[in-house]
């Protein structure tokens, strides 16, 4: 039995260059299948072109896009989002524009399935109300704090003298104690 060394196996490769040839094509049909399996049936492309029957139809298909967040980016609308989910909504509000229905109902459809989430501008209820609230109670909270600040600076200047106890802290202060 002959037992092959690494050093054996790379040199049996330099010395057959069709090994290497055949290594690669694998490679590529295995890249190849893989990318035609990965891609969506049905899914709309970004920027792919579609056909509206009326302007109407083009207006609210845009709007849409433009309005609904993808569930997967969570930063991009489904317009911009190259996300295999957000190809299937652009779909989905496609067909739902083409068939007739109405803004409010796809979004309506899309917020059953995806939850408030999907909406860039949430609608005030109950378990969003702290969402659009917040900005108001950060700039209450910033702008009370800031007149505490320049009330008590106003007090300290205004007190001017140094108490004992105070003149006995900075004079420990200074000679390093």
């Amino acid at each position: 039995m002959m037992r092959i060394t690494s050093s054996r196996f790379w040199r049996w490769r330099v010395a057959n260059p069709g090994w290497m040839a055949l290594q690669m094509a694998g490679v590529a049909f295995a890249l190849m299948l893989g990318l035609a399996l990965a891609a969506p049936a049905n899914a709309i492309a970004i920027g792919e072109p579609l056909e509206f029957e009326t302007e109407e139809q083009y207006e609210q298909y845009y709007t849409l896009v433009r309005e609904l967040r993808c569930t997967v980016c969570q930063t991009e609308t489904i317009y911009e989002s190259p996300a295999d989910l957000a190809a299937d909504m652009r779909r989905r509000v496609y067909e739902m524009t083409i068939d007739g229905y109405s803004k409010e109902e796809i979004i309506e459809f899309m917020t059953h399935r995806y939850g408030d989430y999907v909406r860039y501008r949430p609608p005030m209820q109950l378990n969003t109300a702290l969402l659009w609230v917040s900005p108001f109670l950060l700039l209450v909270i910033g702008v009370i704090t800031w007149l505490q600040v320049v009330r008590r600076r106003k007090q300290l200047a205004a007190r001017g003298e140094l108490t004992e106890s105070e003149r006995r802290a900075l004079e420990r202060f200074r000679r390093g104690y």
